[in-house]
Protein backbone atom coordinates (compact mmCIF):
# COMPACT_ATOMS: atom_id res chain seq x y z
CA UNK A 1 0.00 0.00 0.00
CA UNK A 2 3.07 2.44 0.08
CA UNK A 3 2.29 5.70 -1.76
CA UNK A 4 -1.08 4.91 -1.81
CA UNK A 5 -4.02 6.88 -0.43
CA UNK A 6 -6.46 4.77 1.44
CA UNK A 7 -9.81 6.22 2.76
CA UNK A 8 -13.17 5.83 5.02
CA UNK A 9 -15.54 8.07 5.62
CA UNK A 10 -13.14 10.00 8.17
CA UNK A 11 -9.82 8.81 8.30
CA UNK A 12 -7.42 8.85 5.29
CA UNK A 13 -4.32 6.63 5.45
CA UNK A 14 -1.05 7.24 3.47
CA UNK A 15 1.77 4.81 3.40
CA UNK A 16 5.30 5.24 2.36
CA UNK A 17 7.41 2.09 3.40
CA UNK A 18 8.83 1.34 6.36
CA UNK A 19 6.84 2.33 9.55
CA UNK A 20 6.40 6.15 8.17
CA UNK A 21 2.19 6.72 7.51
CA UNK A 22 0.42 10.29 7.26
CA UNK A 23 -3.10 10.17 9.01
CA UNK A 24 -5.55 12.29 8.40
CA UNK A 25 -7.91 12.15 11.38
CA UNK A 26 -10.70 14.90 12.23
CA UNK A 27 -8.43 18.05 10.38
CA UNK A 28 -5.65 16.74 11.43
CA UNK A 29 -2.62 15.47 9.89
CA UNK A 30 -0.37 13.12 11.90
CA UNK A 31 3.08 11.64 10.49
CA UNK A 32 4.33 8.18 12.13
CA UNK A 33 7.78 7.39 12.65
CA UNK A 34 9.68 9.72 9.41
CA UNK A 35 11.94 7.89 7.64
CA UNK A 36 13.07 9.16 4.52
CA UNK A 37 16.77 8.95 4.09
CA UNK A 38 18.06 6.50 0.81
CA UNK A 39 18.80 3.17 1.09
CA UNK A 40 22.49 2.00 2.64
CA UNK A 41 23.56 1.23 6.00
CA UNK A 42 23.33 2.92 9.38
CA UNK A 43 24.61 2.35 12.91
CA UNK A 44 22.47 0.76 15.51
CA UNK A 45 25.26 0.80 18.02
CA UNK A 46 27.51 -2.40 19.41
CA UNK A 47 29.03 -2.30 16.00
CA UNK A 48 25.83 -3.76 14.57
CA UNK A 49 24.08 -2.17 11.55
CA UNK A 50 20.37 -1.44 10.35
CA UNK A 51 20.21 -1.98 6.22
CA UNK A 52 17.90 -0.32 4.03
CA UNK A 53 16.93 -1.92 0.84
CA UNK A 54 14.26 0.18 -0.43
CA UNK A 55 13.86 3.67 -0.83
CA UNK A 56 10.47 5.58 0.35
CA UNK A 57 7.74 6.03 -1.86
CA UNK A 58 7.60 9.82 -1.49
CA UNK A 59 9.61 12.88 0.19
CA UNK A 60 8.94 14.56 3.39
CA UNK A 61 8.19 17.57 0.59
CA UNK A 62 5.09 15.42 -0.70
CA UNK A 63 3.54 15.50 2.56
CA UNK A 64 1.99 18.90 2.66
CA UNK A 65 1.05 20.48 6.29
CA UNK A 66 2.04 18.21 9.24
CA UNK A 67 0.03 18.91 12.70
CA UNK A 68 2.20 15.65 14.73
CA UNK A 69 4.59 13.25 14.67
CA UNK A 70 3.92 10.32 16.23
CA UNK A 71 6.75 8.87 17.09
CA UNK A 72 7.01 5.40 19.05
CA UNK A 73 10.52 6.07 19.56
CA UNK A 74 13.99 7.86 18.49
CA UNK A 75 16.89 5.58 19.36
CA UNK A 76 16.96 3.56 15.95
CA UNK A 77 17.22 4.80 12.21
CA UNK A 78 14.47 2.59 10.85
CA UNK A 79 12.02 4.73 13.00
CA UNK A 80 13.63 8.28 12.99
CA UNK A 81 16.86 8.75 10.35
CA UNK A 82 18.39 11.96 9.47
CA UNK A 83 15.66 13.64 7.40
CA UNK A 84 13.19 12.51 9.53
CA UNK A 85 14.98 14.79 12.58
CA UNK A 86 15.24 17.51 10.10
CA UNK A 87 11.82 17.48 9.85
CA UNK A 88 10.92 17.57 13.64
CA UNK A 89 11.93 21.21 13.66
CA UNK A 90 9.17 22.42 11.03
CA UNK A 91 6.54 20.45 13.31
CA UNK A 92 4.56 22.09 15.57
CA UNK A 93 4.49 18.93 17.82
CA UNK A 94 5.89 15.67 17.83
CA UNK A 95 4.82 12.90 20.58
CA UNK A 96 6.90 9.81 21.94
CA UNK A 97 8.19 8.65 24.85
CA UNK A 98 9.41 10.90 27.92
CA UNK A 99 13.04 9.81 27.35
CA UNK A 100 12.80 10.53 24.28
CA UNK A 101 11.65 14.06 24.51
CA UNK A 102 14.57 14.61 26.87
CA UNK A 103 16.94 13.65 23.77
CA UNK A 104 15.32 15.43 21.45
CA UNK A 105 14.13 18.68 22.78
CA UNK A 106 12.65 21.29 20.71
CA UNK A 107 8.66 20.68 20.24
CA UNK A 108 9.11 16.99 21.49
CA UNK A 109 6.41 16.09 24.50
CA UNK A 110 6.56 12.69 25.69
CA UNK A 111 3.62 10.58 26.31
CA UNK A 112 3.84 8.28 29.60
CA UNK A 113 1.38 5.00 29.43
CA UNK A 114 -2.20 6.05 29.51
CA UNK A 115 -1.27 9.98 29.48
CA UNK A 116 -3.62 11.78 26.97
CA UNK A 117 -2.89 15.03 25.11
CA UNK A 118 -5.74 17.11 23.53
CA UNK A 119 -5.42 18.97 19.89
CA UNK A 120 -7.12 21.40 18.40
CA UNK A 121 -9.15 20.58 15.60
CA UNK A 122 -10.21 23.06 12.76
CA UNK A 123 -13.44 24.48 13.12
CA UNK A 124 -13.80 23.29 16.58
CA UNK A 125 -13.37 20.53 19.09
CA UNK A 126 -10.70 18.66 19.84
CA UNK A 127 -8.51 15.23 19.12
CA UNK A 128 -7.57 13.14 22.31
CA UNK A 129 -3.91 11.35 22.00
CA UNK A 130 -3.51 9.31 24.53
CA UNK A 131 -0.46 7.34 25.08
CA UNK A 132 -0.45 3.48 25.22
CA UNK A 133 1.90 0.75 26.39
CA UNK A 134 4.12 -1.00 23.82
CA UNK A 135 7.70 -3.37 24.33
CA UNK A 136 9.86 -3.72 21.78
CA UNK A 137 11.42 -7.11 22.62
CA UNK A 138 10.50 -9.53 25.29
CA UNK A 139 9.86 -8.49 28.86
CA UNK A 140 12.70 -7.14 30.62
CA UNK A 141 14.19 -5.47 26.71
CA UNK A 142 14.04 -2.04 27.51
CA UNK A 143 18.34 -1.42 29.15
CA UNK A 144 18.92 -3.09 25.17
CA UNK A 145 16.06 -1.66 22.63
CA UNK A 146 15.26 1.38 24.71
CA UNK A 147 11.31 2.54 25.06
CA UNK A 148 8.55 2.79 22.85
CA UNK A 149 5.03 4.33 23.10
CA UNK A 150 1.87 3.38 21.10
CA UNK A 151 -1.02 5.64 20.43
CA UNK A 152 -4.25 6.19 20.72
CA UNK A 153 -6.72 8.60 18.71
CA UNK A 154 -9.89 9.49 19.50
CA UNK A 155 -12.93 12.31 19.28
CA UNK A 156 -16.30 13.30 19.55
CA UNK A 157 -17.81 11.45 16.69
CA UNK A 158 -14.75 10.51 15.07
CA UNK A 159 -13.66 6.44 15.03
CA UNK A 160 -10.80 5.01 16.82
CA UNK A 161 -7.75 4.99 15.60
CA UNK A 162 -4.40 2.46 16.88
CA UNK A 163 -0.83 2.86 16.08
CA UNK A 164 0.49 0.65 17.71
CA UNK A 165 5.03 1.56 17.30
CA UNK A 166 7.48 -0.99 17.39
CA UNK A 167 5.43 -3.28 19.88
CA UNK A 168 6.45 -7.22 20.50
CA UNK A 169 3.95 -7.85 23.14
CA UNK A 170 0.41 -9.08 22.19
CA UNK A 171 -0.54 -8.80 26.43
CA UNK A 172 -0.02 -5.00 25.72
CA UNK A 173 -2.31 -4.88 22.91
CA UNK A 174 -5.05 -6.98 25.23
CA UNK A 175 -4.57 -3.82 27.77
CA UNK A 176 -5.09 -1.70 24.84
CA UNK A 177 -7.91 -3.21 23.77
CA UNK A 178 -10.13 -3.93 27.00
CA UNK A 179 -9.61 0.45 27.33
CA UNK A 180 -10.24 1.40 23.81
CA UNK A 181 -13.16 -0.74 22.19
CA UNK A 182 -13.83 -0.81 19.22
CA UNK A 183 -10.57 0.41 17.32
CA UNK A 184 -11.86 1.40 14.00
CA UNK A 185 -8.36 1.47 11.99
CA UNK A 186 -5.35 -0.41 13.39
CA UNK A 187 -1.96 1.06 12.03
CA UNK A 188 -0.14 -2.00 12.95
CA UNK A 189 4.15 -2.24 12.93
CA UNK A 190 4.79 -5.99 11.45
CA UNK A 191 8.06 -7.24 9.61
CA UNK A 192 9.47 -9.68 12.57
CA UNK A 193 12.20 -7.73 13.21
CA UNK A 194 14.97 -9.48 14.40
CA UNK A 195 18.64 -7.85 14.88
CA UNK A 196 20.95 -10.38 16.56
CA UNK A 197 20.46 -8.27 19.68
CA UNK A 198 18.68 -10.86 23.26
CA UNK A 199 19.09 -13.98 21.36
CA UNK A 200 18.11 -12.82 17.94
CA UNK A 201 14.04 -12.61 19.35
CA UNK A 202 11.60 -11.07 17.82
CA UNK A 203 11.71 -7.09 18.45
CA UNK A 204 8.53 -6.45 16.43
CA UNK A 205 5.11 -8.93 16.49
CA UNK A 206 5.40 -11.27 13.55
CA UNK A 207 2.73 -11.81 11.01
CA UNK A 208 0.64 -14.58 12.88
CA UNK A 209 0.81 -12.02 15.71
CA UNK A 210 0.06 -9.15 13.62
CA UNK A 211 -3.20 -10.64 12.75
CA UNK A 212 -3.81 -11.97 16.30
CA UNK A 213 -3.32 -8.38 17.18
CA UNK A 214 -6.07 -7.26 14.88
CA UNK A 215 -8.63 -9.94 16.08
CA UNK A 216 -7.97 -8.43 19.94
CA UNK A 217 -8.91 -4.99 18.73
CA UNK A 218 -11.69 -6.18 16.89
CA UNK A 219 -10.45 -3.75 14.59
CA UNK A 220 -12.53 -2.93 11.52
CA UNK A 221 -9.89 -1.95 9.03
CA UNK A 222 -5.98 -2.83 9.32
CA UNK A 223 -3.29 -0.80 7.84
CA UNK A 224 0.45 -3.12 8.58
CA UNK A 225 3.20 -0.89 8.29
CA UNK A 226 6.66 -1.70 9.35
CA UNK A 227 7.14 -5.03 6.93
CA UNK A 228 9.07 -3.82 4.18
CA UNK A 229 11.87 -1.42 3.17
CA UNK A 230 14.99 -2.87 5.60
CA UNK A 231 16.76 -6.40 5.68
CA UNK A 232 16.00 -6.84 9.49
CA UNK A 233 12.41 -7.25 8.48
CA UNK A 234 12.40 -10.83 8.44
CA UNK A 235 8.41 -11.07 7.18
CA UNK A 236 6.71 -8.91 4.46
CA UNK A 237 3.78 -8.51 2.45
CA UNK A 238 3.03 -12.37 1.60
CA UNK A 239 3.42 -13.53 5.35
CA UNK A 240 1.19 -10.61 6.20
CA UNK A 241 -1.21 -12.08 3.45
CA UNK A 242 -0.84 -15.89 4.25
CA UNK A 243 -1.50 -14.72 8.12
CA UNK A 244 -4.35 -12.76 7.77
CA UNK A 245 -5.95 -15.16 5.38
CA UNK A 246 -5.75 -17.64 7.71
CA UNK A 247 -7.10 -16.05 10.08
CA UNK A 248 -10.24 -15.35 8.68
CA UNK A 249 -9.65 -11.22 8.12
CA UNK A 250 -8.02 -10.27 5.02
CA UNK A 251 -11.05 -8.66 3.75
CA UNK A 252 -10.31 -5.92 6.42
CA UNK A 253 -6.32 -5.58 5.51
CA UNK A 254 -5.85 -2.89 3.20
CA UNK A 255 -1.99 -3.67 0.81
CA UNK A 256 -1.03 -3.20 -2.51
Amino acid sequence: MSGVYTTDERVLVRTFGGPTALIQYGGLRFLTDPTFDAPGEYPAGGGRVLTKTAPASGTPDDLGRVDAVLLSHDEHADNLDHSGRALLADVPLTLTTPSGAGRLGGTARGLADWEAVELERPGGGTVTVTGVPALHGPEGCEPTTGDVVGFVLTGDGLPTVYVSGDNASLDRVRRIAERFDPVDTAVLFAGAVRTGVLDNALLTLDSAETAEAAAILGARRIVPVHYEGWAHFTEGRDALVDAFTAAGLIDRVELD
